[in-house]
C-alpha cells in the first residue's frame, strides 16, 4: 500500500510538473509527449493518491506515531488531479508555448515537490 502511495506521488507529481519540465532543453519535448500520453489516466492516479493518502492519514491519526508528509502530499496530488471531476470546473492548465505562471506555476512546483516526496518514500522504511 505504501508503494502505491509513493508511485502515485511520483506519477501525479510528474503530470502536474510537466509545465516546468517541458522547459528543460533537449528532453522537455519528450517529457511533454510522455505526459500527454499519460494524461488520460491522470484521474486513476488521482484516485489512487487520494485513497492511499487518506488511508494512511486515518491510520496515523488513530494509531500513530504521527502524520507524515507522504500522505498529506498524496491527498494534495489526488485533489489536484481530480479537481475537474470533483468540482465540475476545469483545472488550471497552462499554455504550451510559454512558461507557467500563477496557479499553473504553483501546481507545477507542487508536482516537483511531490516527485521528490515520492522518491523519498521509496527509500524510507515502513513502520
Amino acid at each position: 500500500m505504501a508503494l502505491l502511495l509513493d508511485l502515485a506521488n511520483i506519477v501525479g507529481g510528474f503530470l502536474l510538473a510537466v509545465g516546468l519540465l517541458r522547459l528543460i532543453p533537449r528532453i522537455g519535448g519528450d517529457l511533454s509527449r510522455l505526459a500527454d500520453r499519460g494524461h488520460p489516466i491522470a484521474w486513476v492516479v488521482g484516485i489512487v493518491a487520494l485513497v492511499t493518502g487518506g488511508y494512511y492519514l486515518i491510520v496515523h491519526l488513530i494509531s500513530g506515531p504521527r502524520v507524515f508528509h507522504f500522505e498529506v502530499v498524496g491527498i494534495g496530488i489526488g485533489l489536484a488531479l481530480l479537481w475537474n471531476r470533483l468540482t465540475g470546473r476545469s483545472a488550471p492548465r497552462g499554455e504550451r508555448s510559454e512558461a507557467p505562471t500563477g496557479a499553473h506555476l504553483l501546481l507545477a512546483v507542487f508536482g516537483l515537490i511531490a516527485m521528490v516526496v515520492g522518491i523519498q518514500g521509496l527509500f524510507t522504511a515502513d513502520g
